[in-house]
């Protein structure tokens, strides 16, 4: 009877291990199908989550309006009455500081930047702030001067402003080159006609203020490789220029240059931008433009006296960042926006 017994156990213990073997299974796959489940599901969440977020922060492709300007081909330079001089210019725009620069071969009275460190392309690509409708509507009146000016005139304010140094002589071999050289680009353009994709883009106003603090985050994802921490930019193998120039600092534009306004550098920044970009596939949302612009022109630079600029205090644009004004609007609004009140005010000034 107790051998029997013996036998019923062992037999009962080898079914309740069996047993317990089949529930462990059951329970584990439980728990590897209740953790395949939350991977599957989160997956398709931060699937839809970062498609949402693409969607949000996508650069759509530029579609022009009208067509854009086309450049001409420096093949046509042989039709020019003197080829060579309009090549040299094109040497000149190309190459500034190796003929102007502090070491320069011609003279040393630049900041060692390139024209075209600003107008890209030796000045030739769209919305590159390029000279395509120079030479279609100068000589013109500016404001800021209260005179008549010639494309000489504008050449050695860049010089003066852009590069922070001294102008050209007017009968100089390098400016009767570069003036010729910016009449060939735009000889094919209707005088007093700006045709679409010259100078620089005009970028839609924020409805706040562009934000140094913003602009100095996305500078340091998207602008650092080029342009340094500190904006000091690369200079070329050959020690002589710049392959990226200085955003700030003592070698950059001085407070008087054209890119000081915020509303020319954001446009500027948003269509050419990290380099390499185009107009038609911008890398940058307009806010990163904006606010990058707002922290480069918010750095230290060279100064320079600008108590003749803007003699008719009216005249002065809605983001020269240096009063007085015809407003009320500060200086600081002036530099940063929001833009759209003081062009509202400006508006309606004109209209009484």
């Amino acid at each position: 009877m107790s051998i029997l017994m013996k036998k019923i156990d062992n037999k009962s213990r080898t079914s309740l291990n069996n047993l317990l073997k089949i529930i462990v299974w059951l329970l584990g796959s439980s728990v590897f199908l209740v953790i395949a489940a939350m991977f599957y599901f989160i997956g398709i969440f931060n699937s839809k989550t970062e498609n949402a977020a693409s969607k949000t922060f996508e650069k759509k492709p530029y579609k022009p309006e009208k067509p854009v300007w086309k450049l001409i081909s420096m093949d046509a330079v042989v039709h020019e009455p003197d080829p060579e001089l309009v090549k040299y210019g094109r040497e000149l725009i190309a190459n500034t500081a190796y003929y102007l620069g502090p070491k320069g071969k011609v003279a040393q009275q630049t900041n060692g930047m390139n024209c075209q460190n600003c107008h890209l392309d030796a000045g030739s690509r769209v919305w590159g702030n390029n000279y395509g409708a120079v030479a279609s509507t100068y000589p013109k009146f500016r404001e800021r001067s209260g005179s008549k000016e010639s494309i000489v005139k504008r050449v050695n304010d860049c010089l003066e402003r852009s590069l922070n140094g001294r102008g050209l002589d007017s009968n100089s071999r390098e400016m009767r080159a570069m003036v010729s050289y910016i009449k060939f680009l735009g000889q094919l353009v209707p005088k007093d006609s700006i045709p679409n994709g010259t100078g620089i883009w005009k970028l839609k106003y924020l409805n706040r203020a562009a934000d140094p603090t913003k602009g100095q985050i996305a500078y340091e994802q998207k602008c650092v490789s080029c342009h340094g921490l500190n904006g000091e930019g690369v200079k070329n193998t050959e020690g002589f220029g710049y392959t990226y120039p200085p955003l700030w600092g003592e070698h950059s534009y001085n407070i008087g240059a054209g890119l000081f306004r915020l509303s020319r550098l954001a446009g500027y920044i948003k269509t050419n931008m990290p380099y390499g970009v185009s107009y038609e596939k911008p890398q940058l949302s307009d806010e990163e433009a904006w606010d990058i612009a707002a922290y480069i022109n918010s750095r230290p630079r060279p100064t320079k006296d600008l108590s003749k600029d803007w003699p008719k205090v009216s005249g002065k644009p809605i983001d020269h960042p240096f009063g007085p004004y015809s407003d009320n609007y500060s200086e600081e609004q002036h530099k940063f926006g929001p833009f759209k009140p003081i062009d509202d005010f400006k508006k309606a000034q004109k209209m009484k």
